[in-house]
Protein backbone atom coordinates (compact mmCIF):
# COMPACT_ATOMS: atom_id res chain seq x y z
CA UNK A 1 0.00 0.00 0.00
CA UNK A 2 1.07 3.44 -0.43
CA UNK A 3 1.52 6.22 1.63
CA UNK A 4 1.80 10.45 1.18
CA UNK A 5 4.01 12.16 3.70
CA UNK A 6 2.60 15.71 3.69
CA UNK A 7 5.45 17.10 5.93
CA UNK A 8 5.27 20.91 7.08
CA UNK A 9 8.36 22.68 8.07
CA UNK A 10 9.22 24.56 11.43
CA UNK A 11 9.08 28.29 10.49
CA UNK A 12 12.95 29.69 10.37
CA UNK A 13 14.11 26.37 10.18
CA UNK A 14 15.91 26.50 6.11
CA UNK A 15 19.40 26.24 7.59
CA UNK A 16 18.31 22.82 9.70
CA UNK A 17 17.01 22.14 6.00
CA UNK A 18 19.97 22.86 3.87
CA UNK A 19 22.38 21.67 7.11
CA UNK A 20 20.30 18.11 7.04
CA UNK A 21 19.92 17.75 3.41
CA UNK A 22 23.12 15.40 2.27
CA UNK A 23 21.82 13.10 5.27
CA UNK A 24 18.20 13.37 3.92
CA UNK A 25 18.86 12.84 0.16
CA UNK A 26 21.39 9.77 1.41
CA UNK A 27 18.01 8.36 3.43
CA UNK A 28 15.82 8.90 0.10
CA UNK A 29 18.44 7.01 -1.89
CA UNK A 30 18.41 3.86 0.14
CA UNK A 31 14.95 3.65 -0.14
CA UNK A 32 14.56 4.21 -3.78
CA UNK A 33 17.74 1.66 -3.80
CA UNK A 34 14.93 -0.86 -1.60
CA UNK A 35 12.46 0.12 -4.21
CA UNK A 36 10.17 1.78 -1.21
CA UNK A 37 10.05 5.10 -2.28
CA UNK A 38 7.73 5.80 -5.14
CA UNK A 39 8.60 9.74 -5.35
CA UNK A 40 9.68 12.64 -3.33
CA UNK A 41 10.55 16.42 -3.48
CA UNK A 42 9.68 19.44 -2.03
CA UNK A 43 7.25 21.84 -1.25
CA UNK A 44 8.17 25.69 -2.12
CA UNK A 45 7.31 29.49 -0.53
CA UNK A 46 5.88 31.75 -2.25
CA UNK A 47 10.07 33.03 -2.80
CA UNK A 48 10.77 29.18 -4.61
CA UNK A 49 12.63 27.89 -0.99
CA UNK A 50 11.40 25.10 0.29
CA UNK A 51 9.12 24.87 3.10
CA UNK A 52 8.11 21.06 3.28
CA UNK A 53 8.26 17.93 1.55
CA UNK A 54 5.94 15.36 -0.12
CA UNK A 55 7.42 12.41 0.39
CA UNK A 56 5.47 8.94 -1.13
CA UNK A 57 6.62 5.20 -0.02
CA UNK A 58 5.24 1.74 -0.46
CA UNK A 59 4.73 0.21 3.17
CA UNK A 60 2.71 -2.78 4.66
CA UNK A 61 0.91 -0.53 6.78
CA UNK A 62 0.06 3.22 8.33
CA UNK A 63 2.95 2.13 11.40
CA UNK A 64 5.25 0.67 9.14
CA UNK A 65 5.00 3.95 7.09
CA UNK A 66 5.43 5.92 10.03
CA UNK A 67 8.54 4.56 11.16
CA UNK A 68 9.82 5.20 7.65
CA UNK A 69 8.63 8.70 8.24
CA UNK A 70 10.49 9.15 11.44
CA UNK A 71 13.56 7.41 10.47
CA UNK A 72 13.72 10.69 8.24
CA UNK A 73 17.31 12.55 8.66
CA UNK A 74 14.88 16.01 8.27
CA UNK A 75 12.61 14.28 11.13
CA UNK A 76 15.38 13.36 13.30
CA UNK A 77 16.46 16.61 13.14
CA UNK A 78 13.59 18.49 14.24
CA UNK A 79 13.17 20.28 11.17
CA UNK A 80 9.21 19.93 10.83
CA UNK A 81 6.27 21.20 12.08
CA UNK A 82 3.78 18.37 11.74
CA UNK A 83 4.12 15.77 9.73
CA UNK A 84 1.20 14.10 8.13
CA UNK A 85 1.13 9.75 7.19
CA UNK A 86 -2.16 9.44 5.05
CA UNK A 87 -2.79 6.24 2.89
CA UNK A 88 -2.82 7.16 -1.06
CA UNK A 89 -4.22 5.60 -3.87
CA UNK A 90 -2.36 6.75 -6.86
CA UNK A 91 -4.68 6.93 -9.92
CA UNK A 92 -3.43 9.28 -13.05
CA UNK A 93 0.11 8.68 -14.49
CA UNK A 94 1.08 5.66 -11.91
CA UNK A 95 3.98 4.03 -13.86
CA UNK A 96 2.76 0.84 -12.61
CA UNK A 97 -0.34 0.92 -14.05
CA UNK A 98 0.71 1.81 -17.86
CA UNK A 99 -0.11 -0.53 -20.34
CA UNK A 100 3.33 -1.58 -22.58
Amino acid sequence: MLFAFLCTDKPGHLQVRMDTRPAHVEHLNKLNAEGTLKFAGPFLDDDSKPNGSLVVVEAADIAAARTIAEADPYYLAGLFERVDVKPWNWVFNNPANEQK
